[in-house]
Formats: structure tokens, sequence, C-alpha cells
């Protein structure tokens, strides 16, 4: 530990993990989609993977890689800040993915540090998804920024002069966050156990930030392309408060270009029925159909 890395492991920016593999069965793909409440006939019936299952396949060495940065302390204070996952091509049941993960910025905030790393899956050598994990220590420091910052996707401010194209209104059910820790295999006991969330500072069971942004992306695909979901092709978002099994949520979605007329392009933000801001700066890319 030196006193301008302050713990951080500076030396994995752009170490490549090693590649780990993941067998994708049918079963799998419906357990998801079933545990996102994604009823897409293509993703219920497990044809393909609901968009956000592309974390599920590479997500012990995501959190390895992660955490190879961080100084063992800062560990447990770890906030899932942003998830922009660029889509080539639907996964799809049978066939077997190589993930490989790496740390591309370590960067010093007033409140924390944030760490970004990029995964790339593929299988047989053809490109699936690429990924950037972006996590925020509470009470980390770092002085100045060190690699890549993460990518862009902020909301265009001047689309709040004119009303969202579209709200869709979603409801989480109350066993949400034990179907998706189990479909996910996301075991943190922030979502499943009462005693320990609140011990964690938490008011309560919260809902995982993936499984809102699977709905989120439910909500993008029926606004969109509701007749070919593998028509979105990038989706990305900054996680920017906590939700609970309780609430309803609204996203409100708008194209993006003059007039709303739309490029392909979308911005979104999802709110609770408490007041709360869920996800900001949410971008959806979408093919010509």
């Amino acid at each position: 530990m030196t006193e301008q890395d302050h713990g951080f492991n500076l030396d994995v920016i752009g170490e490549w993990s090693d590649s780990m593999s993941f067998e994708v069965t049918p079963e799998r793909l419906v357990a998801y989609a079933a545990a996102t409440n994604d009823d897409l006939a293509p993703h219920a019936a497990g044809d393909y993977a609901v968009p956000v299952f592309a974390v599920v396949p590479p997500f012990p060495i995501l959190a390895s890689t992660t955490m190879a940065a961080v100084p063992d302390e800062l560990m447990m204070k770890v906030l899932h800040g942003e998830q922009d996952i660029r889509i080539h091509r639907p996964i799809r049941p049978g066939e077997t993915l190589d993930c490989r993960a790496k740390v591309t910025g370590v960067h010093g905030r007033s409140s924390g540090v944030v760490v970004t790393a990029l995964v790339e899956t593929t299988s047989a050598g053809e490109p699936v998804n690429d990924q950037y994990f972006t996590a925020f220590f509470r009470g980390g420091q770092l002085d100045g920024g060190y690699g890549e910052e993460p990518p862009a996707h902020a909301f265009p401010e001047a689309l709040r002069s004119r009303e969202a194209d579209r709200e869709v209104i979603q409801k989480y059910d109350e066993d949400q966050t034990w179907r998706y820790a189990e479909a996910s295999g996301d075991p943190m006991p922030i979502h499943t156990d009462e005693e320990f969330a609140k011990a964690m500072g938490l008011p309560g069971i919260i809902v995982h930030g993936l499984c809102t942004m699977a709905f989120t992306s439910r909500a993008v695909i029926e606004t969109a392309c509701p007749e070919d979901p593998s028509r979105l092709k990038r989706i990305a978002v900054r996680f920017s408060s906590t939700a609970f099994p309780r609430n309803t949520i609204t996203t409100s979605i708008w194209r993006v270009g003059q007039n709303g007329a739309g490029d392909g392009t979308y911005a979104f933000e999802t709110n609770s029925d408490e007041g709360a801001s869920i996800i900001r700066d949410g971008l959806a890319e979408v093919a010509p159909a």
C-alpha cells in the first residue's frame, strides 16, 4: 500500500483473467425469464435468453476480477454502480460460453472509488456479448484515476422538454428476490435475509439491481421491438437507488432523435411508487427491423 493508491491494486488494470466456461441449458433460460417476470414468447420458452441473462455466465469471474483490485476491508462496502451490455447475438440453449474479464479502470470519487471491469463472452470463438460492470466502493480513497473511465450513456437532458413516448408500469412479486437469487446464482443475503440486510444499514431486503435492469429491458423491448426481442443490441443503466419487493416501478422511455422520430436509440429512467429514482441514464440501442 502506498499513500497514492490507498491499498488498491492498480497492477491488475488491463490484465485478462483466465477463461471460464458455462453450459447453457434451456432450463436456466426459462428459470431466468420466470424470475424476472419476462413473458415474451422466445424468452419464456427458452428459445434464447433474456438480454440481462448475459450477466449470469461470467458472474463468478467478474466478481473475482473486480475484487482483485480492491483492499480487503472494502469488499463488503460495494454497490453496483452501472451495467452496460452490448449484445452481438442472443445466448442460445445448448451452447458452451467462454468468458474472461479484466479491470479497465480504477477512479477516485469524492465519497469512494469506482472500479470498472470488462467481460467478453464468446461461443466457439464467435462474439456473443461484451459488458462493462462498474462497482462503487463506499469509503474508499484514491488520488486521481487510472485506466479507462466507464463508457458514457448519460441521459440527454434536451429530452426533458417533452413527455416520455411511453411509460411501462411493473410490480415486483413478494418472492421476487428469492426467485432471482436462485435463477441468477447471486446469493448475496441483502436480497433474501431481512436481518442481514438491516445489519448492513438497509431498511430491509432489497431487489437485485440486475433484476430491475431485466425488468427495464422487458419494458424497452415491449416499446421498441416486441415482435423480435433479439433486435435489442445494447442496454446500459446507472443504479441510483434501491428498490424493495413491495414496490411498483414505472419506466419512462423516450425515442432519441429529432421530434422523437428516433434512430433506434432510446433513453429511459425508472422510478418507484415511493418516489425513489431507481435507474438513471438508461440507454438502449435497437437494430432496424
